[in-house]
């Protein structure tokens, strides 16, 4: 792409030949697309290019065989007579809304924050039933803390929350999170962009209430109120490199199902009076310590790296 002084960027032929036989990184097509749509010339250009390939000629014999279907276009309509404007002077109709006041315009107060308001566009999860449930695991931690004096609340806290964002993560993307999936998994934003833009959301609404939740109770032995933060990535990004082979709900069933029986492991069998500090434990065994948040933060890079791998799965996912 060229620069062209005040006029901004404009598409080189070398460019446009490349969108035409398809190398074109995504993020490059997806930017040509939206400059064609306002400027003529390079409309034009990209267009013949197009017309060079091997499909180029396919297009043009579908375009002709079209145009000799089509029935003769019709004679216009001869417009009807404008009617002559009247001398008797226009009277304002009272709204009882102050100067100004605009009839289809929301007044400002009642606004969403621009925040919040892409946070609901973007994620199918923060619009549903996962976040209601996000608050009532902070809401009951806070009840079973605070005010029910159970003092490794702070533990179970930390073994529910790292798995709530990969929940989020299997309600925001697919067939069943989004009715025109098939749409917007074909249009240039759709595919991964999309499930990272609807991950994003998730983490965003989850990482800080969770954290800001598990600062107000009290640490009894617990490990710090952010050390979930580093599995809660790693996770999510299993999940999302995961779905790349097996749909997004079996990624997250397998990542948060492992993560649960890794933390509830020594608590079958035993006594009553002990689950609470063997939950404990095992919490700061998955979590507390350089080593083991080194560890996780090697993975969260990893499934990074097996995600930006498998980034043309996500053209193709399973409709699952």
């Amino acid at each position: 792409m060229t620069k062209h002084h005040a006029a901004g960027w404009h598409i080189t032929g070398a460019l446009a030949a490349r969108y035409a036989d398809g190398t074109l990184p995504e993020s490059d097509a997806w930017s040509l697309e939206k400059h064609v749509e306002r400027c003529a010339g390079c409309a034009a250009r990209v267009s013949g290019a197009v017309r060079a390939t091997a499909a180029g000629a396919v297009l043009g014999d579908v375009r002709a065989a079209v145009l000799a279907a089509a029935p003769a276009s019709a004679p216009a309509p001869t417009p009807a007579p404008t009617p002559a404007p009247t001398t008797a002077p226009l009277r304002e109709i009272p709204t009882g809304k102050t100067p100004g006041h605009h009839p289809l315009r929301a007044p400002r107060s009642t606004r969403l924050p621009r925040l919040a308001r892409l946070l609901w566009a973007a994620g199918p999860a923060v619009r549903g039933a996962w976040l209601p449930a996000v608050l009532g695991v902070a809401v009951g931690a806070m009840l079973l803390g605070l005010g029910g004096g159970f003092t490794q609340a702070r533990a179970v806290l930390l073994a529910i929350a790292p798995v709530l964002p990969v929940a989020g993560v299997a309600l925001s993307y697919g067939p069943h999170a989004d009715p025109l999936y098939e749409i917007t998994a074909a249009s240039p934003a759709g595919g991964l962009r999309l499930a990272l833009t609807r991950t994003a959301a998730v983490l965003a609404v989850s990482l800080p209430l969770l954290t800001l939740t598990g600062l107000l109770l009290p640490a009894s032995g617990a490990p710090a109120a952010a050390a979930w933060l580093l599995p809660g990535l790693a996770l999510s990004l299993a999940t999302l490199a995961l779905a790349s082979f097996t749909g997004c709900r079996t990624a997250a069933g397998i990542t948060g199902g492992g993560w649960l029986c890794a933390v509830l492991a020594p608590l079958p069998g035993a006594p009553e009076a002990e689950v609470a500090d063997r939950l404990a434990g095992q919490v700061s065994r998955c979590l507390d310590g350089a080593a083991t948040q080194g560890a996780w933060g090697a993975a969260a890079v990893l499934g990074a790296v097996l995600l930006a791998a498998r980034r043309p799965a996500y053209d193709r996912l399973p409709r699952r």
